[in-house]
């Protein structure tokens, strides 16, 4: 009684719709995120190994190490963020403890490891650039189906919510 007394159905509500909308902003980014890395080079070891090597062909300069530093400096924190924002929406939702584990730990592991495979393809060896290809493929699978979990579970709320208000 007191849930409804309060107002806090209509909250939930809002702050479920608010969190879709942040939701649908990060979709985005996930999109513009492949559109980065597929601008730059694409799933071919070659293509990365001439983005952070050089290419006398295509005339193009090594990474620096200073231009290195300063993406990974900001992408380390963004991505800390955005991976735990929405693993900690996920927590949230009614799937399993096993699959959040599971998939929380994935997305950490492919975030760290997409930023590192370009200082490995850069300044360890190139073969590493199957490294880098499979990050970046897990980071922006894993990302996605963290997109698609938590915005099923909140579509559900939204639609048991409607319901219950609707008796």
């Amino acid at each position: 009684m007191r849930y409804f007394v309060t107002g806090e159905q209509h909250r939930k509500s809002l702050l479920n719709t608010l969190v879709l909308m942040f939701l649908a902003y990060i979709a985005l980014l996930w999109i513009s995120n492949g559109l980065m890395y597929f601008h730059h080079m694409n799933l071919t070891p070659d293509s990365v190994i001439a983005y952070y090597l050089g290419s006398e062909e295509q005339f193009t300069q090594p990474r620096s190490y200073q231009g290195m530093l300063e993406v990974s400096h900001f992408h380390l924190f963004s991505m800390g963020m955005l991976v735990l924002t929405l693993t900690h929406l996920m927590l949230m939702t009614e799937f399993s403890v096993r699959l959040k584990i599971w998939l929380s730990s994935l997305t950490y592991i492919a975030a760290v490891a997409d930023e590192a495979g370009g200082w490995l393809v850069r300044f360890v060896h190139p073969l590493f650039a199957y490294f880098k290809i499979a990050a970046f493929v897990m980071l922006e699978l894993s990302l996605a189906v963290l997109l698609i979990v938590v915005i099923t579970a909140l579509i559900r709320a939204q639609i048991r919510m409607s319901k219950a208000s609707s008796e």
